[in-house]
């Protein structure tokens, strides 16, 4: 009697799955003893049943068998995450290139070389921007020019007012020295004041005669 091909889905009824399980469960754990003995392989085999019970298959050690996995995984997961990396700097670069050699050939352009490979409305195109060029330069260059007046301007009037008020102080100075008191004369300066205020009539000779 020929077996029909089983349709690979879900058992409806609970007690064919259970057998099902039951049946498929110990061929897998054949299996793969199997394979660890005739192939010489590590072979970790868990399953749980769907009531949630373990059944397990180790050809050494579980724990250091599911350690390697974990080892063996980590490491070709860095791998792929190295080489994903690297791939995507690499698309990046050529990405920037190519928008380098765009941006470069735009700027020739607009520099006004190269021109002979572009239509009449890349021509116009290419005007129309650097009309809108000039007219930004100009208003920054008004702008510029109108920072600096004001800056001036202020300048000035500071100097101005600095000056005033120089010309405040000075004659301030001035009307204070001319209401000062004269400065009191000494002894000293009196004395001499004097020795030279007092006239003698002294001189050598006989009184009366006129002659020295």
């Amino acid at each position: 009697m020929v077996r029909g091909k089983t349709q690979m889905k879900r058992i409806e009824n609970p007690t064919s799955r259970q057998v099902t399980f039951s049946k498929r469960r110990g061929g897998l754990l054949k299996k793969a003893f199997e394979l660890s003995v005739l192939c010489d392989a590590e072979v970790a085999l868990v399953v749980f049943s769907p009531r949630g019970r373990l059944y397990e298959f180790a050809s050494s050690s579980m724990k250091n068998t599911i350690e390697r996995y974990k080892t063996v995984t980590k490491d070709n997961i860095n791998r792929q995450t190295v080489q994903q990396d690297i791939e995507k700097i690499k698309a990046d670069a050529e990405g920037l290139s190519k928008k380098l050699d765009t941006l470069e050939a735009c700027k020739r352009k607009l520099l006004g070389q190269n021109l002979e490979e572009c239509s009449i409305e890349e021509l116009q195109s290419l005007e129309v921007k650097i009309d809108k060029s000039l007219l930004g330069i100009r208003a920054m260059k008004t702008r510029r020019f109108e920072e600096q007046l004001s800056a001036l301007r202020l300048k000035e009037t500071k100097l101005r007012q600095d000056n005033e008020d120089l010309y405040i102080q000075c004659q301030k100075e001035q009307h204070l020295e001319l209401e000062a008191p004269p400065a009191p004369v000494t002894m000293a300066e009196q004395g001499q004041d004097d020795a030279v205020e007092v006239e003698t009539d002294l001189f050598l000779g006989l009184p009366g005669t006129g002659r020295p």
